[in-house]
């Protein structure tokens, strides 16, 4: 009888600590579930929205499959599709009413009304929820799906791409609360992820996000491409700087000459054929060609050698350049004016997806003056509301003694 009673004692602590130790274990689980949660990255996904969500993105992904196989995709490791093969997907995937866009600077989205629907909803604290998707240049897709509970905003976004056989799988999924968003005037979803931050890591983990919901107009985006992409924010100071016809010495001719050659030849300037510097005729050929401005001026406001009569180059980099934010930045031209003097006002955002998440760093206005063979020249540019002050100093590419 005694020995009996034993087991039943010994067997009673068994099932006991056995309790303890699961309670334990929850206990821990719970704390850093509760303690992720709060962080608001890697977040658990949810088995059946995790299944929803990569058994749709499989169907959007067999949709351009066809497109997929027959594209070009040259022999390089990465594929890299034609922007008419990612269009071309993109229109597929616009039958499916589905917001949808692609990669890439100034691409509009496909049946916007139901993103910006949704935006307009959080903003005025309405619960909801809407699926984006992105095509990738490789042919991969992102379905990003966005829940609001009328206080925090949650982001599910699960990847696809393309396998050696040409098959789509699945390579990511991650569910994080936003830390912030807005929603802008003009059409951007800007917003930041909650990501690991110091002492956690040690660099800078980049959460910011932007997508343009509203579509640009094609005017809008063909001058943009036409007359402000190929320069930029750096390298050069053309359009983050205050200058115009009676005033030029500021500009970087120098730096600026690079860009311009693009503009005008299409293909990158090769510093291996100038390794003494630009010939004066093609320097400033080049230069006057885009600008109202004369030898005499040039030579007197470039870094110039009178003796081998060249201008200075070189091409930019860690000793001639200090990386920022603003420099990533792309320019969106938004509104277009004619002037009374025949000239054009481009009204300029500069636009920064990295860190920074703002659609307008600096807002300015470009004057243009076209001629009837199609080509121009630049006339002045202005920075509105004293945005110079938001901004990097400019680093000039060679020293203005």
């Amino acid at each position: 009888m005694i020995l009996k009673s034993r087991y039943i004692l010994v067997g009673a602590l068994l099932v006991l600590s056995f309790i303890i130790f699961v309670m334990g274990k929850a206990y821990k689980k719970s704390s850093i579930n509760k303690e992720q949660i709060e962080k608001g990255y890697d977040l658990p996904v949810d088995a059946l929205l995790r299944k929803e969500a990569e058994e749709d993105l499989q169907e959007m992904m067999e949709l351009i499959g066809e497109i997929y196989v027959k594209a070009d995709k040259g022999n390089a490791s990465n594929v890299v599709l034609s922007k008419e093969t990612v269009s071309k997907m993109q229109e597929k995937l616009k039958r499916t009413g589905k917001p949808v866009i692609m990669s890439g600077i100034y691409a509009n989205m496909e049946n916007f009304e139901k993103a910006d629907n949704f935006l307009k909803k959080c903003a005025e604290g309405i619960s909801g929820q809407t699926v984006i998707y992105e095509i990738h240049s490789g042919g991969g897709i992102s379905r990003m799906k966005f829940f609001f509970d009328g206080t925090d905003m949650y982001v599910l976004n699960v990847a696809a791409t393309w396998d050696d056989e040409n098959e789509p799988e699945i390579i990511h999924a991650s569910y994080t609360r936003i830390k912030k968003w807005r929603y802008t005037e003009k059409g951007w979803f800007c917003y930041e992820l909650c990501v690991p931050e110091p002492p956690e890591v040690t660099e800078i983990v980049d959460g910011s996000g932007m997508l343009r919901i509203k579509p640009m107009t094609d005017e809008n985006r063909e001058m943009s491409k036409k007359c402000v992409l190929g320069l930029a924010y750096q390298g050069n100071n053309l359009l983050c700087s205050n200058w115009d016809t009676d005033n030029m010495k500021e500009l970087d001719y120098n730096g600026l000459y690079e860009y311009l050659y693009v503009m005008k030849y299409g293909e990158k300037f090769d510093f291996a054929n100038a390794p003494d510097g630009i010939q004066k005729e093609e320097f400033e050929s080049l230069i006057m060609e885009y600008l109202p401005i004369t030898e005499e001026n040039i030579q007197k406001y470039a870094v110039f050698n009178k003796k081998n009569q060249t201008y200075d180059w070189e091409p930019l980099g860690c000793f001639n350049y200090a990386p920022t934010y603003f420099g990533t930045s792309f320019p969106e031209v938004t509104n277009i004016k004619k002037n009374e003097d025949g000239t054009v006002t481009l009204t300029v955002d500069a636009v920064c997806q990295m860190i920074l998440c703002d659609e307008a760093v600096i807002t300015h206005e470009l004057t243009v003056r076209f001629f009837e063979d199609g080509s121009f020249q630049y006339e002045g540019n202005k920075i509105l509301n004293d945005g110079i002050k938001d901004i990097p100093e400019y680093q000039y590419r060679i020293s203005r003694k």
